[in-house]
């Protein structure tokens, strides 16, 4: 099991900048990438960026594409995810998440075994 910790959130007005932080600690090894989504009230909850631990290969949804940059440091089994200009449409609770063992390129929700608490992020227009 992988635990998962976020932290990095707040509130910031459009066209700012915020750094989340996922720290990884439990069985990392069994898992090939860590993902983060996010949640907005009454949404689902949707996929925004993935890492792969070896090599850092990365994917990223559409809607944050160019904007936001997701990036790992290994030796303190640390994701982190960029965002820059910032939009009130990104305003949601973001969770990052470990892929299942076995699933190479995780993207649904099913895909992810683990998942951490949960940072609120919110854009003021």
């Amino acid at each position: 099991q992988v635990q998962l910790v976020e932290s990095g959130g707040g509130l910031v007005e459009a066209g700012g900048s915020l750094r989340l932080s996922c720290v990884a600690s439990g069985r990392t090894s069994g898992s090939y990438a860590v993902g983060w989504f996010r949640q907005a009230p009454g949404k689902e909850r949707e996929f925004v960026a993935r890492i792969h631990w070896s090599g850092g290969v990365t994917y990223y949804a559409d809607s944050v594409k160019g904007r936001f940059a997701i990036s790992r440091d290994n030796a303190k089994n640390t994701v982190y995810l960029q965002m820059n200009s910032l939009k009130p449409e990104d305003t949601a609770v973001y969770y990052c998440a470990a892929g299942r063992s076995g699933v190479y390129f995780p993207i649904r929700v099913a895909d992810f075994g683990s998942w951490g608490q949960g940072t609120q992020v919110t854009v003021s227009s």
